[in-house]
C-alpha cells in the first residue's frame, strides 16, 4: 500500500519525460508485492476510443492523446482498479514511470460468491443464482451489493427472471433451450477457472451477443488469458455444503506457443443448513491453447461439473409452527442415517473448440463449436394402492381434523364440567387433532422402515407398493457460432455474430430403487382399462431397476440467430445500434402410446416454428470527463420456451393453445459520475413483457361439475395454461461509493421498484380425465384470470444498503453492510382469480353470501414482513518469498433473523365455498393442537407454502497462490 501511495503522489506531481514529437502517455504496470511486470492489463483514456494492453514487460503507451485534463483507467482481473487524473501537454509525452498494482483483497469474496448464494430454494433455476452468477464480473457498487448482500433474500435486479439475461462461455449461449435459464451447476465449483468475465448491464451493448434486458455475462476460457501461477484453497461453511477444496494451475504461454489451465474442486456435506440436505459435487476444468502464429490460435476447453444434492421442502405455516423453519419433509432415517427422497443430480459435461483469427490489425474473428451431453435427474417416491408417504400430506396434520366438525366434542375440565368461553358459550375440543399433532411431532419424516416393511413383508417381496424413481432428462446439444469484431474507422466499431443450436432431449421416468420389492407395474392406478396404461404398445409391463416407465419422449429443437451491432464514439457523444433475427423450431416425439391419449401421444408432433427479431440502441452524452448521461432502448420478440410450448409433453403431443412469441420492451436512463474518490450511478427504468405463457400442474377440486365429467371425477389433476400475460417493471437504482480516506470506503445503495401484472390474461385447463378417443385435446376455457395490479412474486421490490469497508496497508481488510429489504409478495394462484371461483356452475350465478368485499379479503395477496440483514466480511494476506497466503471470512445475517424469501398459494380449493370452508372456523375451540383458546381462527389444510432464507451463516476460505 505504501508503494501505491508513493506511486499515486508520483503521478499527481505530473513528472514529464520529453519526447521529440507527439503528445501521449506511457507507463509500466507491476505487481506491488512481487515487483513483476503485469501483462494484459487494460489501460484506457476515459470517454475516448483510446485503449492499450500492457506487453510482456508491463508497458503501455498512448500517442495522439487529446491535450488537457484526462482520466486514465487501469484495470485487470484480480487487482484493484486505478483511476488517475492526469494532464496532457501538447507536444510532450507524460511518463508515469512505474505504476504499482495492488492485489484486490476482496477477490476472495468474488471467487466465493456463487458458492455462498447457490441454494435450492426452488427447482426452476430462477432463484438468487440469477443475481450471484450474473453479477460476479461487475464492479458497479449497486450490482456488487445486489450480489453479495441482497442475493441471500432472492433479490432480482429490476424484478426480472434470469431468462432475460444471457450467459455465454466463449460466445456460446449457456441458457437452456428448455426453459431459457442458465444451468449454473454445469460449471459450479470452478470459480477460479471462470473468473475471466465481461459483464454488461441491462440492454447495454455486448461484443458477443444481442442479449436481453437483464444484461450479459461472457466467460472466457482461453488459456492464454489466465494469470500464470498456481492456487490451492480450502473452505468451510454452513450453507448448502460444509467443505470445499479447490486447486488450479496456469502454465502461461511458453516459447512453443502452448498454454494450459487445469482446475478441480470438491464440495460436500452430510447435511447442509436445512435438515436432510446432503451435498456432493466434483468439478474438473481443462483448457489448452496452441498459438500457431500471430494470426491463428486454437483452444480446447473441457468442463465437467457433477452435482448431487438433497432438496428441501416448502412448508405451510402450520408445519413451520410445529417443526421450525429448517424442517424438511423429504428425508427420513434409514439404518440410522438420513436419506433424502428428493435429490437433484446434474452431470452435463461441456467440450468446446475455439478458433481465434486475427484477420488484420482492426478485425478479429472467433469461431466456436461445442458439444454438451449428459443428464439431469430429480428423484421422488412413487406409490400405487398405498397411503401417501409424505409426512406433510394434509390428512397427517392437525388442521385437517380441526376443519372437520365430526371430530369435535364439547370441552370439559378435569371435573367433567363444561368449559365455557368469555360469553358463557360451550367450547369444543378435537382429540383427533391432538393425536395428529403428536404423531407429526414424533414421527414427522419419511418412514423408510414402513415403506420397506410394506414392500417386503406385506406384499411378500413381490410387487412394490412404493418405489423411488427420477424424472430424467438426457440432452445432446450441438452449438456453433462465429463472432466478428471490426474497427471500421477510428470512430466506428462493428460486432456481428451467428449462432446455431441443435438439441435432442430425451425425457423419461426411470426406476432407481424397488425399496424391498421385486417389480413395479407400469400403470396409472387412478384410471381404468386402456386409460391406465402408460404405453399401449407394451401394456401391463413389470418394471425393474433401471427401466423406463410412466412417460418417455424426445423434445427436438433447432435454433438459429444472428445479430449486428454498430458502436459510434465521438468526443461528446457515443451511441450504438443493434439488430437481431432468430428462427426457432420445436417438435415432440413420443416413444410411448399413452392410454389416455392413444391417438395423440406416440410418434412425432407437428413442427412448431417461431421467427423473431429485435432492435436496440442507446447513447451516452459526456457532460464532462467525469460526468455523463446514458440512455438505452430495447424492443424484441422472443420465442416461447420449449417447456411452455407443449401443454402436457409427458403424455401427449398437444401444443399449448394460443401460444405466441413474447414481446419485450425496455428503456432506461442513467446519470453517472466517475471520479478518483467518488463514483455514483442513478438509473430509472421501465420494462414491459407481453404475451408470456405459463404452464403449471396441480390437483384441483371443484373445477368441473359431476354432470360434465361423470360422478366422482369432479376433482382432477390438471395442467393450467395461462396465456397472454403482461408484466410491468419500473423503478429506480442508486449506487454510491466514496473513499473517505485511502483506507476507508463507504457505500450507499438503493433499489425501489414496482413489479406488477399488467393485464388479465386468459386461463385454460387441460384435464386428462376428459380425454377420449374423440377428444384428444380436452381443453376447458376458464376465461380471464383477474391478475392485473397484483405484484409479481419472487423478489423484494425495495432494497437499501449502507456499507463501510476498511483496508489496512498491512494487507488486511474488513467490511460490514446493513441491508433493509421489503415488499416481497407471495406467488398467487391464477385459477382462484377466475370466475370459476365465484360463479356456481349449477345456477350460473354468484355463490350465496359472496360479496366483492369478501372475495377481496380472501384473495388479498400476502406481503412478507420486511427484513434487516447485517453482514460482515474480511480477510488477510501474507507474502512469504514469492508465495501469497491468505484467508477470507464472512458472516451473513449476523443477528440470525428468520425470514421468508418466497412462497406460493395452493390451488386445490378452487371454488369459493370450498376455499371459505378451508379458511374459516365458526366454533369456539379449546384447541389441544396448539394449546390455545380461540374463536373463529382459521385452520386451512391447503394453506400457502413458504421458502425460507438461511439464518446466521459463515464462510471461511484459506488459500495459497504460488
Amino acid at each position: 500500500m505504501k508503494k501505491l501511495v508513493i506511486s499515486t503522489i508520483f503521478v499527481m506531481q505530473v513528472l514529464f519525460s520529453f519526447a521529440q514529437t507527439g503528445t501521449g502517455i506511457t507507463g509500466k504496470v507491476v505487481d506491488s508485492k512481487t515487483q513483476k511486470p503485469l501483462q494484459g492489463v487494460v489501460a484506457s483514456i476515459q470517454n475516448t476510443n483510446l485503449t492499450q494492453i500492457t506487453d510482456v514487460l508491463g508497458k503501455f503507451s498512448f500517442l495522439d492523446v487529446p491535450k488537457g485534463k484526462q482520466l486514465l483507467q487501469i484495470k485487470t482481473q484480480g487487482y484493484k482498479e486505478q483511476l488517475l487524473q492526469i494532464e496532457v501537454v501538447s507536444g510532450k509525452v507524460l511518463d508515469l514511470g512505474i505504476v504499482f498494482f495492488e492485489v484486490d483483497q476482496t477477490e476472495e469474496q468474488q471467487l466465493s460468491l456463487i458458492t455462498i448464494t447457490e441454494n435450492d430454494l426452488g427447482d426452476d433455476n430462477s432463484g438468487s443464482e440469477s443475481t450471484s452468477g450474473l453479477l460476479q464480473a461487475s464492479r458497479d457498487a449497486f450490482q456488487q451489493t445486489a450480489a453479495f448482500n441482497w442475493g441471500q433474500a432472492r433479490f432480482r435486479i429490476r424484478g426480472l427472471d434470469n431468462e432475460y439475461g444471457t450467459v455465454l462461455i466463449n460466445g456460446i449461449t449457456m441458457n437452456k433451450i428448455y426453459d431459457g435459464r442458465p444451468q449454473w451447476g454445469n460449471w459450479g465449483g470452478l470459480n477460479d477457472a471462470t473468473r475471466n468475465q465481461e459483464f454488461t448491464s441491462g440492454s447495454a451493448p455486448s461484443d458477443y451477443t444481442f442479449g436481453g434486458i437483464l444484461g450479459t455475462q461472457e466467460i472466457n476460457t482461453r488459456a492464454s488469458l489466465y494469470r500464470k501461477g498456481s492456487r490451492v484453497s480450502f473452505s468451510g461453511t454452513n450453507t448448502n455444503y460444509s467443505w470445499r477444496t479447490m486447486g488450479t494451475h496456469v502454465s502461461g504461454m511458453n516459447k512453443d506457443g502452448w498454454a494450459f489451465v487445469i482446475s478441480g474442486s470438491r464440495r460436500w456435506a452430510n447435511e447442509g443448513y436445512f435438515e436432510g440436505t446432503n451435498y456432493a459435487a466434483n468439478s474438473l476444468f481443462a483448457s489448452v491453447e496452441k498459438k500457431f502464429n500471430e494470426k491463428h490460435s486454437l483452444n480446447f476447453t473441457s468442463i465437467y461439473a457433477q452435482n448431487r444434492r438433497g432438496k428441501t421442502s416448502p412448508n405451510s405455516q402450520e408445519v413451520n409452527d410445529l417443526k421450525g423453519f429448517k424442517y424438511n419433509s423429504y428425508w427420513g432415517y434409514q439404518d440410522g442415517k438420513k436419506r433424502n427422497s428428493r435429490e437433484k443430480n446434474i452431470e452435463e459435461p461441456i467440450n468446446m473448440l475455439s478458433h481465434y483469427w486475427k484477420m488484420s490489425d482492426k478485425t478479429n474473428l472467433n469461431t466456436n463449436v461445442s458439444y454438451q451431453i449428459g443428464s439431469v435427474g430429480n428423484s421422488r417416491i412413487d406409490f400405487q394402492s398405498a397411503n401417501n408417504p409424505d409426512p406433510t400430506y394434509y390428512k397427517n396434520l392437525p388442521n385437517y381434523y380441526l376443519n372437520l366438525s365430526t371430530y369435535y366434542f364439547p370441552a370439559k375440565d378435569e371435573n367433567g364440567s363444561p368449559i365455557l368461553d368469555g360469553e358463557g358459550n360451550q367450547t369444543y375440543t378435537n382429540p383427533q387433532a391432538l393425536i395428529a399433532k403428536n404423531n407429526f411431532l414424533n414421527n414427522g419424516q419419511v418412514n423408510w422402515n414402513k415403506i420397506y416393511y410394506t414392500n417386503a413383508i406385506v406384499n411378500k417381496g413381490e410387487k412394490s407398493a412404493y418405489v423411488l424413481y427420477e424424472d430424467r432428462t438426457d440432452d445432446k446439444l450441438w452449438s456453433a457460432n462465429s463472432i466478428i469484431n471490426s474497427n471500421l474507422s477510428d470512430n466506428i466499431n462493428m460486432n456481428a455474430g451467428i449462432n446455431f443450436k441443435k438439441l435432442r432431449s430425451r425425457n423419461f421416468q426411470r426406476l432407481i430403487d424397488l425399496l424391498g420389492g421385486s417389480y413395479f407395474k407400469d400403470i396409472d392406478p387412478f384410471y381404468n382399462d386402456d386409460a391406465s396404461q402408460s404405453d399401449l404398445n407394451n401394456p401391463n409391463r413389470n418394471v425393474l431397476v433401471g427401466d423406463d416407465y410412466g412417460y418417455n419422449y424426445y423434445l427436438n429443437a433447432t435454433t438459429f440467430d444472428g445479430f449486428t451491432q454498430f458502436k459510434f464514439r465521438y468526443k461528446k457523444i457515443d451511441f450504438y445500434l443493434g439488430q437481431s433475427f432468430s428462427r426457432t423450431e420445436y417438435q415432440r416425439e413420443g416413444l410411448y402410446k399413452n392410454g389416455i391419449y392413444a391417438s395423440n401421444s406416440y410418434g412425432k408432433s407437428s413442427n412448431v416454428i417461431f421467427e423473431n427479431f429485435g432492435f436496440k440502441g442507446g447513447l451516452t452524452y459526456k457532460i464532462t470527463g467525469r460526468q455523463m448521461l446514458d440512455f438505452n432502448g430495447f424492443y424484441s420478440t422472443k420465442a416461447p420456451s420449449l417447456k411452455n410450448t407443449f401443454s402436457n409433453a409427458r403424455i401427449n403431443n398437444n401444443v399449448t393453445p394460443d401460444l405466441r412469441s413474447e414481446s419485450i420492451m425496455s428503456v432506461d436512463g442513467s446519470y453517472i459520475i466517475k471520479a478518483p474518490k467518488f463514483k455514483g450511478r442513478l438509473t430509472g427504468y421501465y420494462s414491459k413483457i407481453m404475451n408470456s405463457t405459463e404452464v403449471s400442474f396441480f390437483y384441483g377440486e371443484g373445477l368441473f361439475d359431476e354432470e360434465a365429467v361423470g360422478a366422482g371425477n369432479e376433482d382432477s389433476f390438471i395442467s393450467e395454461i395461462v396465456t397472454g400475460i403482461n408484466k410491468k417493471q419500473l423503478g429506480l437504482e442508486l449506487g454510491l461509493e466514496y473513499n473517505l480516506t485511502s483506507t476507508i470506503k463507504v457505500t450507499g445503495v438503493a433499489a425501489y421498484g414496482q413489479y406488477t401484472y399488467d393485464n388479465n390474461p386468459n386461463l385454460k385447463v387441460n384435464d386428462d380425465a376428459q380425454a377420449s378417443t374423440t377428444n384428444s385435446n380436452p381443453i376447458t376455457d376458464f376465461g380471464k384470470a383477474y391478475l392485473k395490479n397484483y405484484r409479481l412474486p419472487g423478489s423484494p421490490q425495495q432494497a437499501y444498503s449502507v456499507g463501510l469497508e476498511y483496508r489496512d496497508p498491512k494487507f488486511w481488510w474488513i467490511g460490514t453492510n446493513a441491508n433493509y429489504l421489503a415488499d416481497t409478495y407471495i406467488d398467487i394462484s391464477s385459477i382462484l382469480r377466475t370466475n370459476n371461483f365465484t360463479v356456481d356452475k349449477q345456477t350460473g350465478s354468484s355463490y350465496e353470501g359472496l360479496t366483492e368485499e369478501t372475495v377481496r379479503g380472501l384473495l388479498k395477496q400476502e406481503k412478507f414482513d420486511p427484513i434487516t440483514l447485517v453482514n460482515l466480511v474480511g480477510g488477510k494476506s501474507w507474502k512469504i518469498k514469492s508465495n501469497t497466503f491468505g484467508f477470507f471470512a464472512s458472516i451473513n445475517n449476523v443477528f440470525d433473523i428468520t425470514y421468508k424469501t418466497g412462497g406460493f398459494e395452493q390451488s386445490r380449493k378452487a371454488t369459493y365455498p370450498d376455499y371459505k370452508a378451508d379458511n374459516t372456523s365458526e366454533l369456539p375451540l379449546n384447541n389441544p393442537a396448539n394449546g390455545t383458546f380461540n374463536v373463529g381462527q382459521t385452520h386451512p389444510s391447503f394453506a400457502p407454502k413458504y421458502f425460507y432464507g438461511y439464518g446466521r451463516t459463515y464462510f471461511v476460505n484459506f488459500y495459497i497462490n504460488f
